[in-house]
């Protein structure tokens, strides 16, 4: 159940799901995303104002109930002002975008793919750094649209990651369940 090929399936399975309810609801998706940010930031708090009370010193209880308020803070900004929430997470996924879009075409050409794997990763990658860049450029669009824009590249990453899986699943039905040799 998690192997690397079945484990990649079910994200990728995640992934189209996800991309899907996000085209298909964008005004909703984006609530959504507010809303579990401030859960989140709330279970935050709690955590670190438990955290602070289980130490037996005084100067990281202070730094515990510090954070704790931050996260109380956060909590209620993205539940008053969801507008400039929603611009903040927009910011975040542009950077969220640029990173894993960056490692994937790096890991791309140090992983040992073939070169059909090679490209499908390089092009997944590719279209990450491209989402960052039209978030960084441009985070008036909207985080609405930023919904459809995640959506439509949910759907193309889990689509990716299901044809990742099924070669990866031929790779160990051909070699009898051995992984192949890495050079």
């Amino acid at each position: 159940m998690l192997s690397s090929s079945n484990a990649l399936m079910w994200r990728s399975l995640l992934a189209v799901a996800v991309g899907v309810v996000a085209v298909a609801w964008p005004g909703i998706t984006v609530g959504a995303f507010v809303i579990l940010f401030a859960v989140y930031a709330f279970i935050g708090a709690a955590l670190d104002s438990a955290r602070a009370f289980s130490s037996d010193r005084v100067g990281p209880v202070f730094g515990w109930l510090l954070l704790a308020l931050l996260s109380v803070v956060a909590g209620v900004v993205a539940l008053g002002w969801p507008a400039i929430t929603a611009l903040a997470l927009t910011i975040w996924v542009g950077a969220w975008a640029l990173a894993t879009g960056a490692m994937e075409i790096v890991l791309a050409f140090q992983r040992g793919e073939k070169p059909g794997e090679r490209a499908l990763f390089v092009l997944t990658g590719l279209v990450s750094v491209v989402l960052a860049f039209v978030l960084f450029a441009r985070p008036d669009i909207g985080a609405v649209s930023l919904a459809t824009v995640f959506g439509l590249f949910s759907i193309f990453y889990g689509t990716a990651g299901i044809v990742a899986s099924f070669r990866e699943r031929r790779v160990l039905k051909d070699t009898g369940g051995a992984q192949p040799a890495r050079t």
